[in-house]
């Protein structure tokens, strides 16, 4: 087990780009990828683990390199040595390492480790905000969880294949998964691979989706021949479970702010063979006023914090800030507001986050129910799910009935 110089040089540059110049890590691991043609898969996975990893344990890692923000080449590999000393690496003898005060890293993480904020290496805030919402017990056993590395699962796409003949195709090609109990379109990578290289992928048998987040189109309870409306559509991973649902019979219509999200979801539905999709950008009020009263189900996958996926988004336990979760309850009760009057009388409403915080999730609802608009609507059930008790994404959903109207 040792250190390569050249696959530690990209983990610096990446993590130099993560951090001082505010890059998604996702995309700078996927760029990073691309770097060297000869490298192996065992050397893409060291790059792309180190980078996580680093992103994951920042604020620990930089409190025992006595380091901070902004950082110049020196505190990175500084910080970098750490991770190496922890993770059990002999220090080679690169002028960027001498020096590297072994014994010390090691005894700082034994002392910092009896401390919550460090040890799970979040911002104060966000620790303040967990016990808060959720009480000291649960907080610290959901940002254990939230620490883990996210599973890789599959999404079967029904509309081209089963779940068993996909199981089979990817055995063929030395990629194992697991049935998930209770899921009936979900596959669970035995080791992470790069399921996208696959054909199977290019041939729209599968999507990548969570498998808390794979329960929310269920929960909407379509049928064929329906019309549905995925009004916070994105780049519309809801949208084509919704599409295999409804076996593409009836009319699915997939609304979004940004034009340029929606042609991901055109180019993911080509592949998909998912044809029973609309497209509608919201760029004016009149374009929700047209569908008033007039969907058999709706689905507002509200935007949120996303403090029930930090497993998979790592970065963002330093992008986000308390301002945003302010503002984002603001818009999500407009949301639900305004989204909810497209329900249909006798027809149902989803509203889900994949956030784990109850100011965003039960407490929205609450207050949905007390006004004009939700008076019209009965609380039928909702799911929390929790990644400490789960296993996968924290996430929240809630199904609403609208009242059929009374007779005048």
């Amino acid at each position: 087990m040792r250190l390569h110089r050249n696959l530690v040089y990209t983990t610096i540059d990446s993590l130099h780009a993560i951090f001082n110049e505010g890059e998604y890590a996702d995309k700078v691991v996927a760029r990073a990828l691309k770097k060297d043609k000869r490298w192996g898969s065992s050397d893409r996975k060291f790059v792309a683990e180190t980078i996580y990893d680093i992103v994951r344990w920042k604020r620990l890692y930089m409190e025992i390199a006595e380091v901070k923000e902004p950082f110049d080449r020196d505190d990175l590999w500084r910080v970098f040595a750490v991770w190496a000393v922890l993770r059990g690496y002999p220090i080679p003898d690169w002028r960027q390492l001498e020096g590297t005060p072994e014994r010390k890293i090691k005894g700082r993480f034994d002392e910092l480790s009896k401390i919550r904020k460090f040890k799970e290496s979040i911002p104060d805030w966000m620790d303040e905000l967990g016990i808060k919402e959720l009480g000291e017990e649960l907080w610290s056993k959901e940002i254990i969880a939230q620490n883990q590395p996210a599973k890789v699962i599959l999404r079967v796409n029904t509309l081209k294949i089963t779940k068993e003949k996909l199981r089979a195709i990817l055995m063929d090609q030395d990629i194992e998964t697991e049935f998930l109990k209770d899921q009936h379109d979900a596959l669970v990578l035995k080791e992470r691979a790069n399921v996208f290289l696959t054909d199977a992928f290019k041939e729209g048998f599968f999507e990548v989706q969570d498998a808390s987040s794979q329960l929310v189109a269920p929960f909407l309870d379509v049928k064929p021949g329906m019309r549905v409306v995925d009004t916070c559509a994105g780049a519309g991973g809801k949208t084509l479970h919704l599409a295999s649902l409804m076996e593409n019979k009836g009319q699915l219509i997939a609304m979004d702010l940004y034009e340029s999200k929606l042609k991901q979801l055109k180019l993911r539905a080509k592949r998909n063979g998912a044809f029973n999709i609309e497209y509608r950008i919201i760029d004016t009020t009149k374009v929700i006023k047209k569908l008033h009263e007039k969907a058999d189900r709706v689905l507002i996958d509200a935007p949120c914090s996303g403090l029930g996926v930090l497993k998979r988004n790592p970065d963002a336990k330093w992008k986000l800030q308390p301002e945003f979760i302010d503002n984002i309850r603001k818009v999500q009760a407009e949301v639900l507001e305004s989204y909810s009057k497209i329900v249909k009388p006798g027809g149902k409403l989803v509203y889900a986050t994949c956030s784990i915080l109850p100011s965003e999730n039960q407490e929205q609802v609450k207050r949905f129910l007390t006004t004009d608009t939700g008076k019209n609507f009965t609380f039928v059930k909702d799911v929390k799910i929790l990644a400490s008790e789960s296993g996968f994404d924290g996430f929240y959903m809630a199904l609403f009935e609208r009242k059929e109207k009374k007779e005048s």
